[in-house]
């Protein structure tokens, strides 16, 4: 019997020393089993043990999972400035697909100037003898000797003698000498360069011929010391002030667009801003040896800063609908699906699936999961993201399903 109750004795005393090792060691246990490893700038990452991130290569850093703190991301005002958080309450708005595609941008045909000779005669002088010049309207492009123009000076001459001594008179004189005058106009002289050759009598052997429009010379066809025929070309002049955007249509995408429809066009360069065009052309034919179609807009260009054959993209839009939609930059995709983040109070988000429709270049379509009314994060939302992650140490959509 007394060895009995030693022995009972002993298996309490043992029991009672190891039980308190036993409970540490648990303890530890489930401590390092809600220890994981993410990456700051990846936080998709999750490892169990330590390493470094295969998209970056940066070490990964200790999480330790939040013990009933629900699925709710609470943040300071000071994380919330500095994380720029902004919201948005979802409501209905137009939403259409966007078809993005590659276009240039070409001169204006209908704004290019040919400049031809006034008169056959001699080139005397060439103010302009370089093609990408830039000129004015006003700006002297030539100086021409013409024995024509020279008798058209003589007879606007001779009106304006008989005009000053039978014009009071004879109203004839007057036709006669508006007639010459309006001849001198149509071979290009200026009105100033008429009024000279009234304050005297002495004839204008050399005249000097003005540009006609502002642009740029993109095209000489005379030389100093040449004679030219009346009507041959001297210089192709383009006006820039608006130009034509091309793009390449593929037969799916042709039906999307009609002429009359506003398109956006961006530009490379942080000085430009989007800019919206009009469809004015759609080409009747495929371009030679292929399926595409070419579609024309009209952009202006008032500073001048686009330049023609300049690359840009044609971002337009259709099927467009009314329907629940939110910035693009507030949908956060991976892995395991699509969701957003739900304001529940103050400082205070939720993250919520969602499925996505029609996706428009700012604003995207909700289908299933967001309700008009309800406010999101639209800007920090992938900051949400990783803020989660850091401090559940899980990702936020572990678990879901639609």
């Amino acid at each position: 019997m007394r060895i009995t109750i030693i022995y009972l004795i002993s298996i309490i005393v043992f029991a009672s020393c190891n039980s308190p090792e036993k409970d540490h060691e648990h303890d530890a246990h489930d401590i390092a089993q809600t220890e994981t490893y993410t990456c700051p700038m990846h936080p998709q990452v999750v490892q169990d043990k330590p390493g470094t991130c295969p998209i970056c290569g940066m070490d990964l850093v200790k999480v330790t999972k939040s013990a009933g703190s629900g699925n709710t991301l609470m943040l300071t005002d000071t994380q919330m400035k500095l994380a720029n958080i902004t919201t948005q309450v979802a409501g209905r708005r137009p939403v259409g697909e966007t078809v993005i595609s590659n276009g240039t941008l070409t001169i204006d045909e209908e704004k290019t100037e040919v400049v031809s000779s006034r008169g056959a005669g001699r080139i005397e002088r060439l103010f302009v003898k370089e093609t990408g010049r830039e000129v004015r309207k006003g700006d002297p492009l030539y100086v021409l000797y013409s024995e024509t123009l020279l008798t058209l000076q003589q007879e606007y001459l001779l009106a304006k003698e008989q005009y000053a001594s039978l014009g009071q008179t004879e109203s004839r004189y007057k036709s006669f000498l508006e007639a010459a005058e309006r001849k001198l106009l149509l071979y290009g002289l200026t009105g100033k360069q008429i009024e000279r050759l009234t304050e005297g009598t002495a004839l204008q052997p050399r005249i000097t011929f003005v540009s006609p429009v502002s642009g740029i010379v993109t095209e000489i066809n005379a030389s100093e010391g040449v004679y030219v025929q009346e009507g041959g070309p001297m210089y192709r002049i383009e006006d820039i002030s608006s130009l034509w955007v091309e793009a390449e249509l593929y037969p799916n995408e042709t039906s999307l667009v009609k002429t009359g429809d506003r398109i956006i066009v961006r530009t490379t360069g942080v000085e430009f801003s989007p800019i919206e065009a009009r469809v004015t052309f759609l080409s009747p034919q495929y371009r030679a040896n292929s399926q595409i179609t070419v579609m024309r807009a009209q952009i202006d260009n008032p500073d001048r800063r686009l330049k023609p054959g300049q690359h840009v993209q044609v971002v337009f839009t259709h099927s467009s609908r009314e329907a629940v939609a939110i910035p693009v930059d507030a949908v956060i995709r991976d892995e395991k699906g699509t969701h957003v983040y739900v304001q529940s109070g103050l400082n205070t988000f939720q993250p919520r699936m969602v499925k996505t429709g029609l996706e428009g270049t700012d604003f995207v379509e909700i289908t299933d999961g967001l309700h008009e009314g309800d406010t999101v994060a639209i800007t920090g939302a992938y900051l949400l993201y990783s803020e989660f992650i850091l401090k559940k140490g899980t990702d936020p959509m572990t678990g879901h399903t639609h």
